[in-house]
């Protein structure tokens, strides 16, 4: 069993040492643990910091790409090195590493495909009242929306199997806890919060640049991708609004027919035809989408199985993403 511990980093030169420093060398049920870096176009040396630090695989992206794009490139690279089992964790060492053993054994026992970190955003002293409350909500939301028990939707702090990984694939460009999570719960794989403990923050986070543009980039991926995956249940749902308002002004305008002849209520009668017509038409807009939705599937499945196939036929070739020949890690500074 092949454990790869990534990191996607953006200026992380400063609090990448400590992050490395805290991981672990070994794990029961593992027999080799690498770590591998993502340098999502940093401008300072984080680069230069990770190879001196004597990790083991180090995937530099020419310029910042966002945080789901490191995410998926991290995992392509992971499983180009063989991991059979592949952790996310942060750069400025947010996560307790101690907890890594537990993210990984509900997949090491196969009770999980996807083990996410539970950091108590309920009760955690590092954010504020209101962004706790928040938090809740936005788990809340999503747990709706996969049909996953969600306490914290947001961790990035997680455990993903080989399998997981050769199947996850994230469209948004802000961030991939959410999507992933949308994801995992339409395909109904096994999904695993465990509590893990946090460390004092070393920084502000960079991907909550304020509220409103935290609240307006998170919205946005959730009715992307529940819509993405769910077409039949969002259209439908907004067809039979449409009808039932059309139904609606279709009775007032009969109750006022009979009660006093209908004069000066045309108008109802023309809202009540253009909402019947809208919203019949989104509900075949709904059927359509929903037949997409099905060749998206076996797309999907025709790229996870070729996925699968051309990492079989490089498992024994070397990559851009050598590994050193001994586990062992290098001096740190």
């Amino acid at each position: 069993m092949k454990l790869i511990i990534q990191i996607p980093c953006f200026n992380e030169a400063d609090t990448l040492p400590e992050a490395i420093e805290a991981l672990p060398q070994t794990l029961p049920g593992v027999e080799c643990i690498e770590y591998l870096v993502v340098d999502d176009g940093s401008t300072d040396n984080t680069t230069q910091v990770a190879s001196d630090l004597g990790v083991h695989h180090v995937v530099r992206i020419p310029q910042h790409a966002g945080l789901a794009t490191g995410f998926m490139t991290g995992l392509e690279a992971a499983l180009k090195q063989g991991a059979d089992l592949i952790v996310n964790t942060d750069a400025d060492n947010q996560y307790n590493a101690d907890d890594i053993l537990l993210l990984i054994e509900p997949i090491l026992e196969r009770r999980a495909d996807i083990v996410i970190g539970d950091r108590g955003v309920a009760t955690l002293a590092s954010f504020s009242p209101f962004k706790r409350r928040l938090q809740r909500f936005g788990s809340w939301v999503i747990g709706r929306a996969s049909g996953i028990d969600t306490p914290d939707a947001t961790s990035g702090f997680r455990a993903i199997s080989r399998e997981a990984a050769l199947r996850t694939l994230v469209l948004s460009e802000y961030s991939y806890t959410l999507e992933t999570l949308i994801q995992a719960g339409s395909r109904r794989m096994a999904i695993e919060y465990v509590p893990v403990r946090t460390n004092p923050q070393t920084r502000p986070s960079r991907l909550m640049r304020s509220i409103p543009h935290y609240l307006a980039q998170s919205t946005a991926t959730i009715v992307r991708a529940y819509t993405m995956y769910r077409p039949l249940r969002v259209f439908t749902a907004l067809g039979a609004l449409m009808i039932l308002g059309g139904v609606f002004g279709g009775i007032r305008f009969l109750y006022y027919y009979f009660t006093d002849g209908g004069a000066g209520h045309i108008q109802s009668v023309i809202l009540t035809a253009i909402l019947l017509i809208v919203g019949f038409q989104v509900l075949l807009i709904g059927l359509v989408a929903d037949l997409i939705g099905f060749n998206r599937k076996i797309l999907e499945e025709v790229l996870f199985r070729l996925r699968r196939i051309e990492l079989e036929e490089d498992d024994l070739e070397s990559t851009a993403y050598q590994a050193p020949a001994s586990n062992e890690r290098r001096s740190f500074r």
